[in-house]
């Protein structure tokens, strides 16, 4: 029998050294990913303050816009002049009629549009080809200017991103940033001002959302439903008047 010896062999040796080994690439592993972690949290918080800082500037540019336009119209009446208001730039369009009787060349426009469905509603930027556009297929939408909580109904209730090709929600700012980011839209309320002001990047923010599926109004449409909005009917341009119909159908 050998005698007994404190004496580690090889083999006693080497067992530790590996066990050692593989703790320190377990714990260099971890720190690397608390590094990433933390890093990754600094960055959402400089980016949440980013949004904020944003977010309040929109609200005192809508306050000023507001506050401007209210000075305009006092200052036409103390002269005794007509304000003349501003043209709008965007419309809201929502198709009311199905494809029954409808001729290639308005149904090729509500394609082109994107209004493949009753209901459906998309943001168009206000120009002479857009304009014609409408007249052509007035029989079978009804649009207008829409306000700001309008735009922000639509957009929070019931905006979808077109993701390779997807329907998705848009649970969460990350969504749009994906989508948006290269154009400097990161957040729902960036997309929200670029709509509202028409801006430089208006094209990119509207293709990245899905139609807006829309409920019928509350109430039902008109009796006269296919005649002119003026009229007493639903088709056709409602002016102003189309913010009254988004917020009964969202």
């Amino acid at each position: 029998m050998a005698p007994s010896t404190s004496v580690p062999t090889a083999e006693q040796i080497a067992v530790p050294e590996t066990l050692l080994k593989k703790r320190r690439t377990n714990e260099a592993t971890r720190e690397a990913k608390l590094a990433a972690a933390a890093e990754a949290k600094k960055a959402r918080q400089a980016k949440r303050k980013v949004i904020f800082k944003r977010a309040d500037e929109y609200v005192k540019e809508y306050v000023q816009q507001e506050k401007e336009e209210i000075r305009l119209k006092r200052e036409a009446r103390k002269t005794g002049d007509f304000y003349v208001e501003a043209q709008p730039k965007v419309y809201f369009v929502v198709r009311i009629k199905g494809i029954s009787k409808i001729a290639p060349k308005p149904k090729k426009i509500l394609q082109l549009l994107r209004l493949l469905q009753i209901n459906n509603g998309v943001f168009i930027r206000v120009t002479k080809a857009t304009t014609q556009m409408l007249n052509l297929v007035n029989p079978y939408i009804t649009y207008g200017e829409v306000n700001l909580k309008a735009i922000r109904e639509l957009v929070y209730k019931r905006g979808y991103a077109k993701v390779d090709g997807q329907r998705i929600p848009i649970t969460d700012n990350s969504i749009i940033e994906k989508q948006l980011g290269k154009f400097g839209i990161i957040c729902i309320e960036d997309l929200v001002h670029e709509i509202a002001t028409c801006g430089p990047n208006f094209k990119q923010a509207t293709s990245s959302l899905w139609p807006f599926k829309l409920s019928n109004p509350n109430g039902g449409w008109r009796p006269r439903k296919f005649i002119g909005y003026v009229e007493g009917g639903d088709t056709g341009n409602r002016e102003k008047a189309m913010s009254n119909l988004v917020h009964q159908m969202v």
